[in-house]
This record gives structure tokens, sequence and C-alpha cells, in this order.
């Protein structure tokens, strides 16, 4: 599998060439374009159990398709709903936690669960629950905005606004903490930031869906009562 990412960051488009017989996992709703040849099967990944909790806790989809290539190979074009980046990531028997929303494919070799993070991050944005990938292949992922990275040291402590966080090694420390006192909190417009302590990376990604949201809504039209 040979993957190209073109068009970041805004409107990023996922290119992946397949071997023969070659076959990669996409998310509901994320292929653009396939070889004409490409096979797909739909089905509830992992069984009936894991795709609930993928569905209800991780917040993707309950079906998953797998396309396989032909027997010369072929070509599949991914992308996300939202406008942003994608990242490629070569996974070598380690784990990433990811955002809600956040996966597009990965290779067949990968596995995908969902894990609790802890009830201490139900006040943040990602909730209780992110995906969880493992083992070793290729993973594709995206961003709302371009995906910024930054690598910790052991021990190293590193702040990040809960909506802005697209993946992170797991094992990686975190503590979901107040941007400062209450009125801050309230106030600033900042709301709740996460601790993250090395070693570890982390992907973040430049713009928020909760902070445009708060700006478009009340930009809406209002319905007339009348």
């Amino acid at each position: 599998m040979n993957t190209e990412i073109k068009y970041r960051p805004a409107y990023a488009l996922g290119i992946v060439t397949l071997n023969p017989n070659e076959g990669i996992r996409v998310d509901s709703g994320a292929m653009v374009s396939m070889s004409a040849d490409m096979q797909i099967e739909t089905k509830a990944q992992g069984g009936i159990f894991a795709s609930l909790g993928r569905s209800i806790l991780g917040g993707e989809s309950f079906f998953q398709n797998t396309y396989r290539a032909g027997a010369s190979g072929g070509e599949i074009t991914v992308a996300p709903p939202l406008p942003g980046d994608m990242f490629t990531m070569e996974l070598h028997g380690e784990t990433l936690l990811m955002q809600s929303g956040a996966f597009v494919a990965c290779s067949e070799s990968i596995a995908l669960d969902t894990k609790w993070t802890g009830a201490k991050t139900f006040f943040a944005k990602e909730g209780p629950i992110m995906l969880r990938a493992s083992g070793t292949g290729t993973l594709i992922f995206a961003s709302y905005g371009a995906i910024h990275e930054r690598t910790l040291g052991t021990g190293e402590k590193y702040k990040l606004d809960t909506g802005h966080i697209v993946a992170f090694n797991d094992g990686m420390g975190f503590e979901v903490q107040r941007v400062g006192g209450l009125k801050s909190t309230f106030f600033s417009g900042e709301g709740l930031v996460v601790q993250m302590t090395g070693p570890g990376r982390i992907l973040m990604q430049t713009r928020s869906e909760d902070a445009f949201l708060s700006w478009l809504i009340p930009h809406l039209p209002k319905s007339n009562s009348n």
C-alpha cells in the first residue's frame, strides 16, 4: 500500500495505491473514487459489540467498508467530511488514540476499538471515550484545519485546548484542567485544557469544530414564530 496526501491542508485528499488483491478498510462515506474493478465488502468490523462500541461510544460508523484491489492492483481516494488536513502514520505494534470522527482508513491489519479514558474527561470535548487503533500497518486520519505535531520527551508536560486534540500515543499521561480560576474558565472563552505528559507524540488541529459552531449558530437566521 502506498499513500499520497494532496491538496493539504485545507481540502486534503488521500490517494491510496493498492497491490494486487490488497485490501483497505475505509470509514463509511469516506470513499471519493476508486478503480473500476475494486471490490467492496461492508460489515460490522470486529463483530456486533465492537461495532456498537465504535458507533455509540466512539462516534464512528457502525459499518465499515473493506475495498479490495483486483489482480493487477488498484487505486482508491478517500477524504473526511469536514475541510482540513489528513495524516498518514505507519504503526509498528503501537497504539494511537484518536478523537471521534478522525478515522478515515487503515490497513486490514490495524485493529480499531474504543477506550474508556476516565470519568475526569466527561467535561472535555472528547468525552470519556476515544477511538483506539493498534497493530502494524498504515493508518489514515483527518483533522478540522491543518495538523500540527508536537513530540514530548520523558516527563515533559504540555497543555492544549481539548477541542484541538486529534490523536496521541496511548500510554501518555493526560489530565483535563481548568484554564485558570473559575472566572477564567467560564468567561475567558478558553474553557478546559488537557495537560499531556511525555514521552509521546501529540497531533493537534489548528481549528476547533466547537469554536466554529459557537460562531456560526448565532449568525443563523431565526425562524419567524408568526
